[in-house]
């Protein structure tokens, strides 16, 4: 798969069962050409991460997206542990760059509305500050950090407002990657 690997979809969800929203999105960017949805919680679920075969496919993918639902301002778990595991200073830093001109951005989803995420809304900031630790890991390794791709009140939302979330987000993902498929008619070129 690393042969014509286009993006690397890093998936982490650690209750998937009850999403609304994650399963829609996976779905919705697995069957894209080129690109690998590496879900953690499924992959990982012990937490040992496999650190030799991640740094080799994103090595391999110009684009790498990340894929996770907010929870209490920060991302899941496994995803933190990911972070520490494969993206290492010392490895992702090293001369050449290894990682320096990919891109990178985050698709979250969150439980508040777009005006809780400023100063003076529910939640105090904007929503970019809570993404700040992967953009910042991003940015010093090189890579261009990519807005985000952005779910506001995921939870409340209805499975109408969940696929065209994940419609959204596979049509950006192709346009990004380059990737020639018909993305006007939804899921699936339908």
């Amino acid at each position: 798969m690393t042969t014509d690997l286009r993006a690397l979809v890093v998936f982490a969800d650690p209750s998937l069962h009850r999403s609304r929203t994650s399963r829609r999105v996976a779905d919705a960017v697995a069957g894209l050409p080129g690109v690998l949805v590496r879900d953690l919680y499924q992959l990982y679920p012990d937490f040992y991460i496999d650190v030799r075969r991640e740094r080799e496919l994103l090595k391999a993918a110009p684009l790498l997206v990340f894929v996770f639902h907010l929870d209490w301002y920060a991302m899941p778990a496994l995803l933190k542990e990911w972070f520490d595991s494969v993206f290492k200073p010392d490895w992702a830093e090293r001369q050449p760059r290894r990682l320096a001109g990919k891109r990178a951005f985050a698709a979250v989803s969150c439980p508040g509305g777009a005006l809780d995420y400023r100063p003076g809304g529910a939640h105090g900031r904007p929503l970019e500050d809570y993404l700040a630790p992967l953009a910042q890991s991003a940015s010093v390794c090189g890579m261009e950090w990519l807005a985000p791709q952005v779910f506001h009140e995921a939870d409340a939302q209805g499975g109408s407002a969940a696929d065209g979330h994940a419609d959204a987000l596979r049509v950006r993902l192709a346009r990004l990657a380059a990737l020639d498929i018909d993305t006007q008619g939804g899921r699936n070129g339908t």
